[in-house]
């Protein structure tokens, strides 16, 4: 028979272990001591620096449960440094040139309607864009779409692909898009209200996009119902949620490429 001291020491309380996270950049946390909340920018010198929404910068110290993370302590750790095998294909796919000098930009563009937009196609087509010489720029939305189209003046050689977010029948995106009769102009789309629903849920941890009423900024309603801060704070998560092609929806992935063959095909004139 067991002794009752051995007995007492095998059920005794167990020190809780406090879980540790790889510190991946984007992450939200809280400091412990000071209660500042932000997104980890970068991890230097066995510090984390946190931003928080208004861009402010922190640096603390990777100390065992110096933070909270979902209100549990937590104790960050640098993302391990796997060296990565030699690519052979790039995040969209494509086969990835190696060593790789971005060639002189094409006269003809690609334009999206927001930064978001733009920072979520060089994520996953950045490479093939460097290749071929295209520049992608932030239109700042649609209804200014025709002037635009006018200032910069197509013609042989320069094109316009053009992004737009929720092309779908009878929308305003749908009306203004129809309008434009140019040759030199393509306009492809996505059925999704922001490039933010363009992400697959499961990339982002989330089960489904959660529905936002017509009434609320979609963008502040998807972060007040997921609890992700301010809509600066929701899209770090989103984008460091995209590793490839594989984490868009299809409509968004066929619209990029199309608008990628049309600015970098051979001008007729030219064959």
């Amino acid at each position: 028979m067991r002794s009752r001291s051995y007995r007492d020491v095998l059920s005794g309380p167990r020190k809780r272990k406090i879980p540790e996270v790889p510190a991946e950049r984007g992450l939200v946390v809280e400091d412990q001591a000071s209660g500042f909340c932000g997104a980890v920018v970068r991890i230097e010198h066995g510090n984390a620096v946190l931003e928080d929404r208004h861009g402010r910068h922190r640096v603390f110290p990777l100390s065992p449960a110096g933070f909270l993370l979902e209100g549990k302590p937590v104790t960050l750790v640098p993302v391990p440094a796997t060296p990565a095998p030699a690519a052979t294909t790039s995040a969209s796919g494509s086969v990835r040139v190696g060593g790789l000098r971005a060639r002189v930009a094409r006269d003809s563009r690609i334009w999206v309607e927001g930064k978001h937009d733009a920072e979520l196609v060089e994520r996953v087509w950045g490479h093939d864009l460097r290749v071929e010489g295209v520049v992608v720029e932030p239109l700042d939305g649609v209804d200014v779409l025709a002037e635009r189209i006018e200032e910069f003046g197509t013609g042989h050689g320069r094109r316009l692909g053009v992004l737009v977010d929720h092309l779908v029948e009878g929308s305003k995106e749908s009306r203004l898009v129809n309008a434009i009769r140019d040759e030199n102009v393509l306009v492809t789309g996505h059925p999704y209200v922001d490039i933010w629903q363009a992400v697959k849920p499961a990339s982002v941890g989330i089960r489904a996009w959660p529905s936002v009423p017509r009434d609320v900024e979609w963008k502040r309603g998807i972060c007040a119902a997921l609890g992700w801060g301010e809509p600066y704070e929701g899209w770090q998560r989103v984008l460091a949620g995209v590793r490839s092609f594989r984490d868009l929806e299809t409509p968004l992935i066929g619209a990029v490429e199309r608008l990628i063959d049309f600015v970098t095909a051979p001008d007729p004139a030219e064959l």
